[in-house]
């Protein structure tokens, strides 16, 4: 073989020029795909401004009640100490024990602080009298680092307190006999909160992500103008297009349940009933959600890429991964739109705390507000996703 015909060859095999076309070709069609492009830009800039701002795994400022015979000056040097630390947020005003036990019930707040009759008196005769500090442990990572601190706390705000007559105490212990009450998940299992948590993000990207698929495959497969062409309303083809992703959704639910109880020993101290009427429609708002998504994306690929948009600060804001009440507050009012959020806190109180439908109002009325919202929206593009 001569050495012209073995470079001919070469040639032939590997072509700078042909390969400059392939790239230039694959560039255009980068550009044309905006949602692919917005992806590739915007999923880093997300993922920077979520774990840079608004992910805290030291959460402060939780919200406190107080319940207390007396407002002497010792109580208020301890709650003044408390509110110092920034972990506490003590609400202004005396609560009582009923109204303590409706808040943690409904989630609203996280510490109470109850003071017994004879507070102020037992401390200055030396009895050492008893200090109660209860602490919703449904999310033991939100709580942990505060009762942690909570004896360094103390001992620092009685230190101005024990002098004078109360001098001779200030080396000895903790003036006060401290209980610590972890209610709901008192030994601070972590798979108490983790496991229902995992019922709320696995329907989200299931659900949201098999329907979403549901009008781009009908229009890559060419059958979406069959489809419209039925003597069928858009909201009959939505509802026909959902209704089989709601059952296989609680296809999920029984196989995570099942597990939760017989692999995590997890309670379900609620309504078991009452779980499945909230999970019913939190799935109605995601499938009702992937069907919008599945009016706007015009690929399968494009489909998934939005799904996996909205799922990232799902997951990162809604209380799933890290504390809640640890974020910023543009980040929580941005948690509050996701249904994840909502549910995340409506599983975690049927089945730890035993919450009932008045305890969970609050909860469910925005994923209904979430789901009509959507529906509509996805009506409204039905008509136009042959433009």
């Amino acid at each position: 073989m001569s050495a012209a015909h073995a470079r001919r060859t070469a040639a032939d095999f590997v072509s700078a020029s042909r390969i400059a076309a392939l790239m230039v070709k694959e560039m255009i069609q980068m550009r044309r795909d905006r949602l692919t492009f917005a992806m590739i830009i915007g999923v880093p800039i997300l993922q920077l401004v979520l774990f840079g701002y608004a992910i805290n795994m030291d959460p402060k400022r939780l919200p406190t009640l107080v319940v207390a015979a007396d407002n002497g000056p010792v109580v208020r040097t301890v709650l003044a100490g408390m509110q110092a630390s920034g972990y506490f947020d003590v609400r202004v005003g005396l609560a009582t024990e009923r109204e303590v036990e409706a808040a943690m019930a409904a989630g609203t707040v996280t510490y109470a602080i109850t003071f017994p009759p004879g507070f102020e008196r037992d401390f200055v005769r030396g009895d050492r009298p008893q200090l109660l500090v209860e602490a919703d442990a449904t999310d033991p990572a939100a709580t942990s680092n505060a009762l942690g601190a909570l004896q360094p706390i103390l001992e620092s705000a009685f230190r101005p307190e024990l002098v004078g007559p109360l001098a001779a105490r200030a080396p000895s212990a903790l003036p006060v006999d401290l209980v610590v009450q972890r209610r709901y998940n008192p030994e601070g299992i972590t798979s108490h909160n983790i496991v229902p948590g995992l019922l709320g993000t696995i329907l989200t990207m299931t659900t949201i992500l098999m329907t979403a698929l549901a009008l781009t495959r009908e229009r890559e497969r060419g059958t979406l103008e069959n489809l419209m062409a039925m003597p069928a309303t858009p909201l009959e083809i939505m509802i026909g297009k959902v209704v089989p992703y709601i059952g296989l959704g609680f296809v999920q639910v029984a196989v995570i349940l099942v597990c939760a109880r017989l692999l995590f020993a997890v309670p379900m101290a609620g309504s078991f009933p009452l779980l499945l009427a909230a999970t019913l429609l939190f799935i109605a708002a995601n499938v009702t959600l992937g069907y919008t998504f599945s009016t706007v994306a015009r690929t399968q690929m494009q489909a998934m890429q939005m799904t996996f948009f909205w799922f990232l600060p799902s997951i990162l804001l809604s209380g799933f991964m890290f504390p809640f009440r640890g974020m910023p507050v543009w980040a929580q009012w941005v948690g509050e739109v996701f249904p994840l959020t909502h549910y995340l806190r409506i599983v975690r109180a049927i089945m730890l705390k035993g919450s009932g439908l008045a305890d969970l109002a609050p909860q469910i009325w925005p994923l209904a507000a979430f789901w009509l919202a959507v529906g509509t929206l996805a009506l409204l593009r039905y008509r136009r996703t042959l433009d």
